[in-house]
């Protein structure tokens, strides 16, 4: 029986699996490594945090993103987009180095198990563990507006659904949203030779400053202090500082998680998208219907005045809903019986991570209700991941690192590099 099975090998999961390897617990992780940044980002797109505040965590802070760059000869400078394929393949660098080898299965069940939980894949048998860590990312949880749900297949994509926009060269495409992934998706899609349309909510669009420069004055420096997930008292705390966010009551949190560092496009894309992409601000979807090979949108203005647009092809860019019941993976019986924050449908957390149910953790996305925006991006896999480890050694029962735990892990790591391991 393992000590520790990771399902997902994102950010979060092979952040985790590192830090566990090196306390020399028995763990595996089990998922297609970077995933969802591999498979579900258009060719293209580029980072919108800042390189340093990117990396994936390991013990001693080694095996950094600026680290994969100097060796390739690229620049991960602070104020310079890097491109999301970059950090891909720094995921799977960092994975033949940091955690143990991936095992690429797809889990299909976790199911209560005795004292531990049952694993099951669709590749092989069944895995026996004492405690699992949820790392699973945000593509169970995709968001889609009600009103798209009965649009026939070919008329409607998230955007989370195109690694390469390509194949809309020439169509009329309108994009949902107001966020990064909305702004980003619809100047790409106009370079791409699309025509692109952005339909949003919102009366205007945010658009986040130029970032300042790390070595400032002290007193500019106090006032607007860097953070990973950005400049200001704020954003520091939410980046600092999700300990005591967990310490709120729930209903605080819940509001932290669903409004702080709300949609906003990265300054570098300001200028792509207004010179290309039309944009249909303070709209809301009233109603879509399918009419031979086009969309019909009913939309209302601020105003309430209908206006209808015709497309080819609608980008729903509404982001991800966090809730166990769309974590199909996971017993339903044991998702009913886990605690949860508020009235909403995440998890509630120990400061270790694990939930309700003994020996089961979650990380990343569920994981923000409890512990604040930070859980939303890579920056926050450097506070979960040691954290949770040190949750999984105390329901274990374990006192410390193994004797030489850390140097073997090092040595068979290095052994996989010297051997041409596929991801190092």
């Amino acid at each position: 029986m393992d000590d520790l099975v990771v399902v997902g090998a994102g950010p979060y999961g092979l952040s985790i699996a590192a830090h566990a390897a090196a306390a020399g617990l028995d763990v595996r992780v089990l998922g297609r490594p970077m995933a969802s940044w591999r498979d579900h980002m258009p060719r293209g797109m580029y980072l919108k945090s800042e390189p340093w505040s990117s990396n994936l965590s390991a013990p001693g802070g080694r095996h950094t993103l600026a680290e994969y760059c100097a060796g390739l000869g690229v620049a991960a400078d602070h104020g310079s987009p890097l491109p999301i394929g970059t950090f891909s393949a720094y995921g799977l660098w960092f994975a033949g180095r940091a955690a143990p080898e991936v095992e690429e299965v797809t889990v299909t069940g976790v199911t209560p198990q005795g004292e531990g939980f049952l694993v099951r894949t669709a590749e092989g048998p069944p895995l026996l563990t004492r405690t699992v860590a949820l790392a699973v990312g945000v593509m169970p949880f995709i968001r889609y507006p009600d009103l798209l749900r009965e649009l026939p297949p070919g008329h409607v994509s998230h955007s989370s659904d195109h690694g390469d926009l390509a194949r809309f060269a020439g169509v009329d495409v309108t994009v949902l949203g107001a966020g990064q992934a909305a702004l980003e998706t619809a100047a790409l899609l106009a370079e791409a030779g699309a025509r692109p349309t952005l339909v949003a909510r919102r009366a205007r669009l945010n658009w986040n400053t130029v970032p300042q420069p790390l070595e400032r004055p002290l007193r500019r420096a106090l006032r607007e202090p860097h953070s990973g997930l950005g400049t200001g008292w704020r954003s520091w705390v939410w980046s600092e500082l999700p300990w005591a966010v967990r310490r709120l009551p729930a209903p605080t949190r819940e509001r932290i998680a669903a409004t702080a560092l709300g949609p906003a496009g990265a300054w570098w894309l300001r200028d792509r998208f207004e010179r290309r992409v039309p944009a249909l601000l303070g709209h809301r979807l009233h109603g879509a219907t399918a009419a031979g090979g086009r969309t019909r949108l009913t939309l209302t203005t601020a105003a309430g005045e209908s206006v209808v647009r015709e497309t080819e092809h609608v980008v729903a860019a509404t982001g991800f809903a966090p809730d166990l019941r769309r974590l199909e993976l996971l017993d339903a019986g044991l998702a009913a019986a886990l605690e949860t924050v508020g009235d909403g449908g995440t998890p509630e957390l120990s400061a270790g991570f694990e939930s309700s149910w003994p020996g089961l953790f979650f990380a990343g996305l569920l994981t923000a209700p409890s512990f604040g925006p930070s859980m939303r991006f890579v920056h926050g896999a450097g506070f979960t991941a040691g954290r949770l480890v040190k949750g999984v050694r105390k329901r274990l029962g374990a006192r410390g690192p193994l004797p030489g735990a850390a140097k073997v892990a090092d040595r068979a790591r290095t052994d996989r590099a010297a051997a041409g391991h596929p991801w190092t």
